[in-house]
């Protein structure tokens, strides 16, 4: 007898705590391990969806400003839940820099606490995961048309020792 399977939310990561692990698909072909990036900042930037205004503007600062985050030893994992094929078009359609992560199975979504339930799509939402892989500082957005600018996310990067 088949069941249908539950899925259950974790809250969102507390400032101070491990970062939940994941391990995701991403527009290079490989797949990325959050904690295999230990000894180096990492930004985890869940988007909606890619194509849409708002996280299309989102991503392209986040190009515009990709020497920036390097500079800090900052990796950006832009997470999205569409298909890898799509996430691919999609860099290339922006010239966008950074390789983007599919969560299809929207278990870092679940992980993360930020899964959209009503929609099957993550709200916008950040975390500053550090070189130990504790998260520094995070932030969900009320509502998905917002979205931190990157002077903001700097400014918390600069914090980090």
């Amino acid at each position: 007898m088949a069941t249908a399977a539950t899925s259950t939310q974790a809250a969102v990561p507390t400032v101070g705590q491990p970062a939940p692990d994941f391990t995701l698909a991403s527009t290079s072909g490989e797949k990325v391990t959050l904690s295999s990036l230990r000894g180096h900042n990492v930004l985890v930037a869940f988007f909606p969806l890619a194509f849409t205004s708002t996280c299309t503007a989102e991503m392209c600062a986040i190009t515009d400003d990709y020497d920036a985050f390097a500079a800090h030893d900052v990796v950006v994992l832009p997470i999205s839940v569409d298909s890898t094929a799509s996430l691919k078009e999609y860099k290339t359609k922006y010239a966008l820099k950074t390789d983007f992560l599919s969560d299809f199975r929207r278990d870092a979504s679940r992980a993360y606490g930020v899964l959209n339930e009503e929609r099957f799509y993550s709200n916008r939402a950040y975390f500053l995961v550090d070189r130990d892989g504790i998260v520094r500082w995070a932030h969900v957005e009320e509502m998905n048309g917002n979205r931190r600018e990157n002077a903001e996310i700097l400014a918390e990067i600069a914090k980090l020792p």
